[in-house]
């Protein structure tokens, strides 16, 4: 299991090491490793508005900023494995941390919310949305009591 971190924005001063501890964490709660053997590659990119927008257009088709954008890779062939990416809009993070708990928690819901479209939930419908809001809640009620927000948090 390995997540790749890279930090391309500058909107939030970030800890490198507690984030990677919390992207790990929240991979191994949506179960991927045990469901590919532990070969699972997890690159975390964290943008900002400028960097996200170009992404959302040439995905989706929507040229404004997001908070998240997920893409899940088909195996090499011969090596099997899962490799998954996750685009986190931090400034995003920042700007609506700031009406709601923090940029911090804002962070850690736009990864979870990340690592649950990598594990196959979709959000399309309200009643699918509930349902992914509700377990990476419960993601990071867990983290916060036992996992790596009890650890120190983001450091933001």
């Amino acid at each position: 299991m390995k997540i790749k971190l890279r930090n391309q924005q500058t909107k939030l001063r970030i800890s490198a090491p507690a984030l990677k501890r919390l992207a790990q964490w929240i991979l191994n709660e949506t179960g991927l490793p045990a469901l590919h053997g532990g070969e699972v590659e997890v690159d975390l990119l964290l943008t900002d508005d400028e960097g996200i927008q170009p992404l959302n257009r040439a995905c989706f088709g929507k040229d404004r900023p997001t908070d998240v954008i997920t893409q899940a890779y088909a195996a090499v062939p011969g090596r099997g494995g899962f490799h998954g990416e996750i685009v986190v809009n931090a400034q995003r993070a920042a700007e609506e941390g700031a009406r709601r708990q923090g940029p911090g928690p804002e962070l850690a819901l736009y990864i979870a919310h990340g690592f649950d479209h990598l594990a196959g939930a979709t959000d399309h419908t309200p009643a699918q949305r509930a349902r992914m809001r509700r377990r990476e809640q419960a993601w990071l009620k867990k983290a916060a009591a036992a996992g790596p927000l009890r650890e120190g948090g983001l450091a933001l």
